[in-house]
C-alpha cells in the first residue's frame, strides 16, 4: 500500500528572510559560501556538509544530493537568505531522530559575514514552525558545544529548554576539551510560545 505524504512548503518567508531548500544550480554560490566559512565552522561545526566541498562541481553535486534528500524526506537543509539582497545569511538543518515520537534534531550556523544580526534566531524560529506544523513533530532536540555562546543564545531565545550538560566529552582541534549542552522543545511548548508572539 502506498503511503500518501502531505505536501511540504519549499520556501518559508519571515520578516527579513526567506528560507528555502537547496536546488540544482545553487552550486556556485554554495561553493563560495563554503570557502568563506571554513575557518568559521572549524571548531563548532567540524562535520558540516559545507566543509566537504572542494570545488564548484563538488558543491553542485552536494546541493543536488541535499535537494534529493528533501524530496524523499530523509533530511531538510535550508538556506536562509536576506529578502532585500538575496544574500545567503545562514543554514538550518532538520533531521529525523525518532519516527515513533516523532522527534527531529535541528542545527544551524550563521554565515561569517552576517553574524550578530539576529538572522539565525529568526531562521530557527521559522524552521521550528516547519517542524511542528508541517512535519508534525512532537519534539525537537538541539545540541551545541558548551562554549558556543551564540548557539546557546539562539536556543534560549527560541524557547528551547536546557535538558542536560555532558561535560568534557569532545576534544577540539586545538587540543582543549569541551562539553555538550542538550536542549529540547515539545509541541505544546512551541504552541504556547507561538500564542505569545
Amino acid at each position: 500500500m502506498t503511503r500518501t505524504l502531505h505536501p511540504l512548503p519549499t520556501r518559508i518567508d519571515t520578516e527579513r528572510l526567506y528560507l528555502r531548500c537547496y536546488e540544482p544550480g545553487d552550486g556556485r554560490w554554495f561553493y563560495h559560501a563554503s570557502l568563506r566559512n571554513r575557518d568559521h565552522l572549524a571548531r563548532y561545526e567540524a562535520d558540516n556538509v559545507l566543509l566537504s566541498v572542494e570545488n564548484e562541481q563538488d558543491a553542485e553535486n552536494l546541493v543536488r544530493e541535499l535537494a534529493a534528500e528533501w524530496e524523499v524526506r530523509s533530511s531538510f537543509f535550508m538556506g536562509a537568505f536576506d529578502r532585500a539582497t538575496d544574500d545567503f545569511v545562514a543554514q538550518v538543518y532538520v533531521g529525523l531522530v525518532s519516527p515513533d515520537v516523532p522527534e527531529y534534531a535541528i542545527g544551524f550556523f550563521a554565515d561569517r559575514d552576517h553574524e550578530g544580526k539576529g538572522y539565525v534566531t529568526e531562521a530557527v524560529r521559522a524552521a521550528l514552525g516547519f517542524v511542528f506544523e508541517h512535519l508534525r513533530a512532537h519534539r525537537v532536540r538541539m545540541e551545541c558545544d558548551d562554549t558556543n555562546a551564540r548557539s546557546i543564545g539562539v536556543a534560549e531565545r527560541c524557547g528551547l529548554s536546557r535538558e542536560g550538560h555532558v561535560r568534557e566529552n569532545k576534544r577540539n582541534p586545538d587540543g582543549t576539551l569541551t562539553g555538550t549542552i542538550h536542549f529540547g522543545l515539545l509541541k505544546r511548548e512551541y504552541e504556547a510560545l507561538a500564542e505569545k508572539r
